[in-house]
């Protein structure tokens, strides 16, 4: 093996570009077989002044997921552990903002608010703070009375979801306001015509990853939240508030689930709290796993975590393609899954190794008998 090819095969982005390579060549198989050609695959074009296309479907419906797992990342390098409870703060804060902007019309109009009770910015920035408010719990309890992150987590993921219905009485409360819908779809002017060709998530999740990337490479951030994860113990003897960091990561966490609750909400003008977020948190964990980060804490990827979202979205995608139903589609999703992971393990190489050699072991033995 050539020293290029070795330094390649070797990068930590290697994988997850392979795996991401694997599903868009099976979704071009798929478009292949059903239309007979892999062009309407890539093909994008501007309809009613929008662009449209299987890839920037991919891209549009994926920024969620994009975004759960930049928190994601951050929480697993710090703490070695998950936050499972990013699905339910998803719903709590999209309720708050629907009920805020809809502040004592929910019962009276049928749950349908057509005019807002406080400024869209308003609504948008309390569901902001109150998931900031859940990263502040599960980050206190995991750095201050060092639970475990799942079992810290797993109170908001039972309760936060109940405390969404109990905000939205129950029901799914709609906000039929133009504006309310632009950050799930299209910026739109006063006549209706959008304004952006681009889906609005997909400038969101840019943003929130660029953000992210500056953040962490140009400040000591980035590298005090790896040497937390590594060895919290020894971070804390050179002067490092390990404590410290691991509440901010999970606060970071929040927020990213509050922004995509926002943009999940918006995309259906209201807010469904038993659907809203439902098994993201398993999706953003494995989109973590997928990026070549190890759950172990330490070293991260932002790069390969953004990767293994858009990889889940497009065997999402794939799978409904190929007519597999919503209710199939996980037992679908965990066969891939494991088979990448398994083959992302750093024992597989050494395994299959001592498997090559005591069959050649076995030949040369056999060959000697004779």
């Amino acid at each position: 093996m050539s020293r290029a090819v070795k330094v390649i095969v070797t990068h930590r982005m290697f994988f997850p570009l392979v795996c991401l390579v694997l599903v868009l060549a099976l979704n071009i198989i798929v478009t292949v077989t059903t239309t007979g050609s892999a062009g309407p695959f890539f093909q994008i074009v501007m309809t009613n002044g929008t662009l449209n296309g299987p890839l920037i479907t991919i891209l549009n419906r994926s920024s969620e997921l994009v975004i759960l797992a930049l928190g994601m990342t951050i929480v697993v390098s710090a703490s070695a552990g998950a936050d499972i409870s990013v699905g339910a703060v998803m719903a709590l804060s999209g309720a708050v903002s629907v009920w805020l902007l809809g502040y004592g019309q929910l019962k009276t109009n049928n749950y349908h608010v057509l005019t807002y009770v406080v400024p869209l910015a308003v609504g948008l920035l309390v569901a902001l703070v109150v998931g900031v408010i859940c990263g502040v719990w599960n980050g206190f309890l995991v750095s201050k009375l060092k639970i475990q992150p799942m079992v810290a987590t797993l109170i908001l993921f039972t309760g936060g979801r109940g405390a969404a219905k109990v905000v939205s009485d129950g029901q799914i409360p709609k906000v039929d306001v133009p504006s309310y819908k632009w950050l799930g779809s299209f910026i739109q002017d006063s006549r209706g015509d959008n304004l952006i060709p681009i889906p609005t998530p997909i400038f969101v999740a840019a943003a929130m990853v660029i953000i992210t990337v500056v953040v962490l490479r140009f400040t000591a951030l980035g590298t005090t939240i790896q040497s937390v994860g590594i060895n919290a113990r020894a971070s804390r003897i050179v002067g490092l508030k390990s404590s410290r960091v691991i509440l901010m990561a999970f606060v970071f966490c929040g927020a990213c689930a509050a922004i995509a609750g926002m943009i999940a909400t918006s995309r259906i003008g209201g807010i469904d709290t038993n659907n809203c977020g439902k098994m993201l948190e398993l999706d953003a964990i494995l989109a973590v796993a997928l990026g070549g980060n190890s759950l172990a804490g330490g070293k991260f990827s932002l790069s390969g975590s953004v990767i293994g979202a858009i990889t889940i979205q497009t065997l999402t995608t794939v799978l409904y393609s190929i007519n597999v139903t919503a209710d199939q589609l996980p037992l679908y999703k965990a066969i891939v899954v494991v088979v990448i992971v398994v083959l992302q393990s750093p024992e597989l190489r050494p395994m299959v190794r001592r498997g090559l050699a005591a069959v050649q072991g076995l030949g040369t033995r056999k060959v000697a008998e004779r």
